[in-house]
């Protein structure tokens, strides 16, 4: 089914009426990560080009300088992206001189050009980096230079620029001999009193690098690969802009087998968009690749993505540059195959849906505590962690059967004290029956199961029961020792209790952690435990030529065990051959998968809670429920019915049986993917029922907007007459008037209601013409 942009719902919260009467306001609406080619420039306004700046301006692409392969350029193009026309833009005053590798932003509604390279490149003359900055009004069309007083960033070229909190700030770059990693920042709001000022940068600070992009998102600044020389690499650093921090991204959280970040690169375009970067082409080891790389910065995870089957790609290029315009990314020119510039223009169509919440709802049911109904009693400490029996049976068989057992046991111990009360109250007369020690109680009026686990300590398996709700764990510290040998205990229960998606995880996380600093500790560890892939690991990093010096001379390899330290010079003497596996590698089952298979039959003998549809029940659980619905949350904490029987119902209106089955699955494991009349049930479900976000229905809205068809109109109007949804009765109304020789045959006609059939030749009788009228009457 092919996914569409929806355009914004409206919804008013403060009536009562919100529920009952649905408004979808039909619009515009473009497929979904389609790539369309829009006219390229023509060379009588502009030459094609590469090395230049687009920037956007209200509905307008900018286009600025570059070079077309024999000169530099200094012309200023306009796109208008409505009517898909160029020109040049009009321009007075003294522009920039020409030149390439240059920065441009936008701030307020003027355009700002920093740096860059210039000169005769014909020639091969007067060739120089420039630490210029000019001004172009859009109102006007005055370019203007700002003469800055006091100190100045070094001249350069193909370096990183962005706007932030009113001020430019300049990163890296190449000054014509060496690569930079600086960082400058001048204010844009007062150019009489404006001065450049170095910012102290500090943390993980990327390589000295040129001919990367920058881009913002959620208050960081973004910079992805880039010229680094030998240090090239495919990290993505983000910056801080309030403490001046550097972080690097980890990649250590992406399982083997799913998406890797891009490969290195350099000449590539990042955009940002919602919650997303976007990585475009560029030159990536002699290759000109054109998939598009999305980044995802809430979960860090990134993917390739799918272009649209209408699609019109756009070759892989270098040295191009893009904008973003409402909900669509616009890229422009740059270096194709053999050198050639281009002069073409594409537009990429977002997806703006809200971000899927499920990890998020099951990690704070987690953190919260509330409605947990099971008690792990952990190592001989019996350390206690609480947790939530439907998310451990449906993620951990292992510990699904410790549950099994422990509920049998606590049934037997229940019924053995019925038994004994029963012949205490034969033989007590007076006495009155005896209290049944309940111990912790559950939510309702079930005792807290207790589950004994000998080998667990509480803090790994406290990392353990994170991943079981929400598939990730939190990293600690890298490289500090505690935090190393802490994730190796996780990894020893992950083993244990065949959790293979952990194992991974964990290994990543140690292999990836392991320094000179900690080896040893890591090794003898490892050793312990008999964790053989780590040890192996640790062994290696060891007896590497740049390693094996410096490790051996450390206090720490003095009081290595014996055994080891033979180990160790063994291998170093006589390295064991390498062992190819052609195995894949078993990254076990996903949160979505797992949560999947439960709601389809694999958690019934855990259902807590029965969902009355019209009178016909549906066994559920609560903790899931309340997880994921405010509505459930709220209801369980206050009003938890005494029979266990919930009623459902969206406002007045009562579901259908396949609406309702749609609307489990999103609840349970984040599915969006419905029948086009399910939509019309679920559009108001989020509001009714308290989701996190309004993610279901605006895949509901272009679900309706984009499947209705002459087969399915006639059940999609009976549930926007049922849900009084009167916009798209109508539109179903209209198919069925302009198709009814095609819907006249289908059988479900047949079982319409009196009232929707008569609803059917009324708007034929009005769509049928007065001269259409006497030529009927006329053949009676």
């Amino acid at each position: 089914m092919p996914l569409f942009v929806a355009p914004s719902v409206d919804f008013d919260h403060s009536c009562s009426d919100s529920v009952e009467y649905l408004t979808l306001n039909f619009g515009p609406f473009e497929t979904v990560h389609r790539w369309r080619r829009l006219p390229p420039c023509d060379e009588f306004v502009g030459a094609r080009r590469s090395k230049h700046t687009v920037v956007a301006y209200r509905d307008a692409i900018y286009v600025f300088g570059g070079d077309n392969g024999k000169n530099m350029l200094n012309d200023l193009l306009r796109f208008d992206v409505k009517d898909c026309s160029w020109c040049r833009a009009f321009t007075t005053g003294t522009p920039p001189a020409p030149r390439y590798h240059h920065s441009a932003v936008v701030y307020g509604s003027s355009m700002f050009v920093f740096g860059g390279y210039t000169g005769d490149i014909y020639s091969n003359s007067n060739l120089k980096n420039k630490n210029d900055l000019f001004e172009y009004k859009f109102a006007t069309g005055q370019w203007t230079e700002w003469k800055v007083e006091g100190s100045l960033p070094v001249a350069r070229s193909a370096h990183g620029a962005t706007v932030y909190s009113d001020k430019l700030w300049i990163f890296a770059g190449y000054d014509g001999n060496a690569r930079l990693n600086d960082m400058w920042t001048i204010s844009l709001q007062d150019r009489e009193h404006a001065c450049w000022e170095e910012i102290e940068q500090s943390g993980e600070i990327p390589p000295s690098c040129c001919n990367f992009p920058v881009a913002v998102c959620r208050d960081k600044m973004f910079v992805f690969s880039g010229q680094s020389g030998a240090k090239i690499t495919n990290n993505l650093f983000q910056f801080e802009f309030k403490g001046h921090m550097w972080t690097r991204i980890p990649t250590e959280h992406l399982l083997r087998g799913s998406p890797p970040p891009p490969q290195r690169r350099y000449g590539h375009t990042m955009v940002a968009f919602d919650r997303h970067l976007y990585v475009f082409g560029g030159a990536a080891d002699n290759t000109l690749p054109n998939e598009l790389h999305s980044y995802d910065v809430d979960s860090q995870t990134w993917e390739v993505i799918q272009p649209s089957l209408d699609s019109e790609m756009p070759s892989g290029r270098l040295f191009h540059a893009a904008a973003v315009i409402q909900d669509a990314m616009y890229i422009f020119g740059g270096t194709v195959d053999n050198n050639v510039r281009s002069g073409e223009m594409y537009r990429f169509q977002f997806s703006c849906y809200p971000k899927c919440t499920l990890h998020e709802d099951y990690g704070k049911l987690f953190e919260n505590r509330q409605f947990c109904d099971v008690e792990f009693i952990l190592g001989e400490r019996e350390e206690r962690v609480l947790g939530h029996i439907a998310i451990v049976t449906a993620r951990c068989q292992w510990l699904r059967k410790k549950i099994l057992q422990a509920r049998d046991r606590q049934r037997q111990r229940i019924k053995q004290q019925e038994n004994s009360e029963e012949g205490g109250e034969e033989g007590a007369g007076a006495g009155g029956p005896r209290d049944i020690p309940g111990g912790t109680r559950a939510s309702g009026n079930q005792p807290m199961l207790e589950v004994h686990i000998r080998e667990a300590e509480a803090q790994p398996f406290e990392v353990l029961m994170q991943f079981l709700y929400t598939d990730k764990i939190q990293y600690p510290r890298r490289g500090h020792v505690q935090d190393v040998l802490l994730i190796m205990d996780v990894y020893k229960l992950a083993l244990s209790f065949k959790l293979s998606r952990l194992e991974q995880l964990c290994v990543q996380y140690i292999e990836a952690s392991v320094d000179l600093q900690n080896v040893l500790s890591v090794c003898e560890q490892a050793n312990k435990l008999q964790l053989d892939q780590l040890k192996e690991h640790c062994l290696n990093f060891v007896v590497k030529e740049t390693h094996f010096n410096q490790v051996i001379m450390t206090k720490e390899f003095e009081h290595l065990s014996t055994p080891l330290i033979v180990e160790i010079v063994r291998r170093k003497q006589q390295p064991p051959p390498r062992v190819y596996s052609d195995q894949p590698v078993d990254i076990g089952t996903s949160l979505v998968q797992d949560m999947k298979a439960y709601l389809e039959g694999g958690g019934l003998d855990f259902c807590d809670i029965v969902l009355l549809l019209d009178g016909h029940p549906r066994p559920a659980h609560k903790a899931i429920l309340a997880a994921r619905s405010s509505y459930f949350e709220a209801m369980f904490r206050s009003f938890m019915p005494e029979d266990g029987q919930v009623n459902i119902s969206i406002g007045e209106m009562v579901p259908s049986k396949q609406a309702f089955e749609s609307m489990l699955r999103y609840i349970y494991y984040g599915d969006v993917n419905m029948p086009p009349e399910d939509s019309l049930y679920l559009f108001a479900a989020p509001y009714y029922y308290g989701f996190s976000n309004n993610r279901l229905q605006a895949y509901c809205k272009q679900n309706l907007e984009m499947n209705v068809t002459v087969e399915n109109v006639l059940q999609i109007l009976e549930a926007a007459d049922k849900t009084q949804a009167w916009d798209m009765k109508k539109h179903c109304l209209h198919i069925i008037v302009h198709q009814f020789i095609k819907v006249s045959k289908l059988p479900n006609l047949r079982s319409l209601s009196q009232l929707l059939l008569l609803d059917i030749i009324e708007s034929l009788a009005s769509h049928i013409s007065d001269k259409q009228c006497a030529e009927m009457g006329s053949d009676i």
